[in-house]
């Protein structure tokens, strides 16, 4: 999903001493890109490759398109067993179900049988409300049960479905990150779809330059420019995968609690030292709805927002109004 729009990027000085290499594969179902920054192109290659290789190995355990992945396996055992997971899903599941207390239940993997159910991603189809109604009891977080000791999830009702997209690629990135450090890199970006992750600056010693996708215009307009250093922004939005019947919007980010499309904004975009929190943060905001989505920003430290609500006016995060560069 492309959220964020237009990596920009100055290779800068030709003088420098430092060398930018970038690499891009097809990995998690979209098409990322992993930037290095390093004294020697050498160590620069070795870090992107390193940090590629991350990202396939997380995939490998955590995506749920993979029907031998830890989590599918978990979902095929709801309501029948616990399933052992490596320490990395463990973890992004405990953040998973701190988000969704922190966004107050607007944050939630397990909503996934109901955007099955309205199927915005290809054809679509506007569910009944007695459909949607008997799938509550699989949308409750509290069927969710973790045990950290024993390293294992259960989904105590068959039919339960978790899947920590809505997450997973800020937690990925975040991991990235400290591989590619530990590889020698000295700056870099991790980009997986719209959830992405700096550290450093560019050999030039600017910042990196990102454009914020507008929610009302074609691919490629820009809402706005921010510049990030080691620091995280993703994006959630109603402009990524929807339907229209009637002239209404039916998009995939669901209210768990009335299963239908959230409608207090139209793009939510976070940013945070953190890229498991910028993900998470994104799709809980979009459907607490602006107010309530602002005041949980500016409560937070290190957290940074941009909200455009359903009229299309832009909310601006006191900490963020002097870095954003707003399009005419």
């Amino acid at each position: 999903m492309l959220l964020l729009g237009l990596l920009a990027m100055n290779l800068g000085d030709v003088h420098s001493k430092e060398v930018l290499i970038k690499r891009s594969q097809y990995l998690m179902g979209t098409l990322v890109f992993v930037t290095g920054v390093a004294t020697q192109e050498n160590i620069a290659k070795n870090a992107v490759a390193a940090g590629l290789a991350e990202i396939r190995r997380i995939e490998h355990f955590m995506s749920t398109w993979i029907p031998t992945s830890e989590l599918s396996q978990v979902n095929a055992a709801a309501g029948q067993h616990p399933v052992q997971v490596s320490t990395e899903n463990m973890e992004v599941l405990k953040a998973s179900l701190h988000m969704a207390i922190l966004t107050e239940g607007g944050f939630n993997i397990a909503v996934g049988p109901a955007v099955e159910a309205w199927n915005v991603s290809q054809k679509g189809r506007i569910p009944s409300k007695e459909e949607l109604n008997a799938m509550r009891p699989l949308i409750s977080l509290e069927n969710i049960v973790l045990d950290e000791q024993a390293k294992t999830v259960y989904l105590t009702r068959a039919g339960m479905k978790i899947d920590v997209g809505g997450i997973g690629k800020g937690y990925t990135a975040d991991l990235v990150v400290a591989v590619m450090q530990a590889a020698g890199a000295t700056a870099g970006v991790v980009a997986l779809s719209g959830d992405i992750k700096t550290f450093g600056r560019m050999p030039d010693q600017e910042r990196f330059v990102f454009g914020i996708q507008h929610p009302r215009k074609e691919q490629g307009h820009i809402l706005g420019w921010i510049e990030l250093e080691n620091e995280a922004v993703s994006t959630a939005g109603d402009y990524q995968r929807y339907i229209m019947q009637d002239g209404i919007r039916y998009h995939h980010i669901l209210d768990p609690a009335t299963l239908q499309p959230a409608r207090g904004c139209q793009s939510v975009t976070i940013i945070a030292k953190e890229g498991v929190m910028a993900d998470g943060l994104d799709t809980g905001i979009f459907v607490m709805g602006p107010e309530k989505g602002m005041a949980l920003i500016e409560s937070l430290s290190d957290v940074e927002g941009v909200i455009v609500n359903a009229q299309g006016e832009v909310l601006i995060s006191s900490g963020l109004k002097s870095r954003l560069r707003l399009e005419p």
